[in-house]
């Protein structure tokens, strides 16, 4: 009502529908009904209430042209300056879990219709989108009037506002009609909604913020934060990476995170255990780092974590005895995601002038896929060894290289430039474990040699997924060096 009293201090006439009418009504303040300019009453249960030549053609007449001023003299019809909307709130509405029928009557047509008129003869029509511009809005007609600066920008802030209205519109009535994410279109929107304004990005000169990509937050855009100061940007990413990968994990599984690779990773009889032999892959890059937990974290885990300096601890939930000891290390940033499915949508990264779009890598690849290629077989534990580490080297950044034994990570190479390299640091991270380890390979060994170093360091079996045009140099070698050697036909890249 402020703003409205406001624009009545500076003689504006007021056209308003429905319960904007009522409500300034209600109060007291002069108010024309639209059904009187257009001579119709809103029809269709309220479907039908602006979408009128004496509306329309008042917001999109061009005042600098004769002929369009001329035309509403004709039609008796006047000019409107001003467009105020607040769309229906599809979000709030579709986040409450409401039929189909119910969030598509949550769908605004009127409201963005009359927001981009008015965005498109922004030099005449002031095109105000959101309540938080009202006080400039009225800062400047106390001034003389608004400004073309001002108008230019509300014209761009009603576009990015209806762009992003009508993109997470069609991803909610994407999954709610059962059409999924089955390929790329011709077009694309990107849905967000602002969650958090960060204090910076990866570096402090640049801005940044975090927004959820659909009306109902999943996954970790959904994460509750328990504990602990602001997240950063590159915690968000190290949160996104620790929880991707522990999700990947079977029974009870952490992950260590440093700058978005994995610097240990395992599987144990609880979530304490996991985390004490994820941690004990590599200490030292531990150190500050990011843990992703697939369970509860419980006190037995919390008094394990509050012993080391860790950034982030990311986990489906939290118990109140953990909660109350991990009060002690106020610093530790504590999330809980919660049991909300994520909804595997498109991933999109940005480069210069463009974007990559690309559907997520996701699922298990199916263990009736991989294919034995030496004349060795993997024992049974080697089987368990190879499939762990299989599902942890898709996290790896490429070139990537995971060694596992006794249900963790021992060495990890990651990021390097050439996979032989990749294979030397992750033997030699391992040490004296690499003995009896089990490697994977997130692409083919292109030739022998890399293959030939792990053997030299210990590992008794590998897997990759084969397929270069060295294949028979490179199973020649591993039966050379006894080693067990799986291909799985899958590459798993990761850039």
């Amino acid at each position: 009502m402020e703003f409205a009293r406001g624009l009545l201090r500076h003689s504006v006439k007021l056209l308003a529908t429905g319960r904007t009418e009522a409500a300034l009504r209600e109060a007291s303040l002069p108010v024309t009904s639209v059904a009187e300019v257009t001579g119709t009453a809103e029809m269709l249960d309220g479907r039908v209430k602006t979408l009128h030549p004496a509306i329309h053609a008042g917001i999109l007449a061009r005042r600098e042209d004769p002929s369009h001023l001329a035309t509403l003299a004709e039609h008796r019809y006047q000019p409107i300056d001003m467009v105020v909307v607040n769309l229906y709130p599809f979000v709030r509405e579709a986040a409450l879990g409401h039929s189909l029928d119910q969030v598509v009557e949550a769908i605004d047509i009127g409201g963005p219709t009359l927001l981009r008129a008015a965005a498109k003869n922004w030099r005449s029509v002031a095109s105000v989108s959101s309540p938080a511009q009202y006080e400039e809005v009225l800062a400047e007609l106390d001034h003389g009037g608004i400004s073309e600066q001002l108008l230019s920008r509300l014209a761009v802030s009603t576009f990015e506002l209806t762009s992003a209205y009508d993109a997470l519109i069609a991803d909610d009535l994407r999954t709610r009609m059962g059409h999924g994410v089955s390929g790329l279109k011709a077009h694309v929107a990107v849905p967000g909604l602002l969650r958090q304004r960060l204090r910076y990005g990866e570096n402090p000169h640049q801005a940044a913020a975090v927004y959820s990509a659909s009306c109902v937050p999943s996954g970790l855009a959904a994460a509750r934060q328990i504990q602990g100061g602001e997240l950063s940007y590159t915690n968000w990413l190290d949160a996104d990476s620790a929880w991707r990968m522990a999700m990947s994990l079977n029974s009870s599984g952490a992950v260590v995170v440093k700058h978005t690779n994995p610097c240990g990773a395992a599987e144990g009889e609880s979530p304490r255990l996991a985390f004490e032999k994820a941690f004990s892959c590599d200490p030292r890059s531990a150190y500050g780092g990011v843990v992703g937990l697939n369970e509860a974290l419980d006190l037995e885990t919390a008094d394990v974590l509050a012993g080391h300096f860790l950034e982030l601890v990311v986990a489906p939930s939290v118990t109140d005895k953990a909660v109350a000891r991990l009060a002690g290390r106020p610093r530790l940033r504590v999330l809980v995601v919660g049991e909300t499915p994520s909804r595997a949508g498109l991933e999109v990264r940005s480069i210069d002038g463009g974007l990559l779009i690309q559907t997520p890598d996701d699922g298990d690849d199916p263990l009736e896929s991989f294919t034995v290629v030496s004349k060795r077989s993997p024992s049974a534990s080697e089987w368990e060894q190879l499939q762990l580490a299989w599902r942890l080297v898709r996290g790896v950044k490429s070139n990537a290289i995971v060694l596992c034994r006794e249900g963790m990570a021992v060495g990890i190479g990651a990021g390097q430039m050439s996979r032989v390299e990749a294979v030397q640091l992750a033997v030699a991270r391992a040490g004296d474990r690499s003995a009896g380890s089990c490697l994977a390979s997130d692409a083919y060994f292109p030739m022998a040699d890399g293959l030939e170093l792990a053997a030299e360091g210990g590992v008794t079996a590998a897997i990759h997924p084969g397929g270069s045009i060295r294949d028979a140099e490179v199973i020649a070698a591993a039966d050379k060096c006894g080693l067990a050697l799986v291909a799985t036909g899958m590459r798993h890249f990761r850039h």
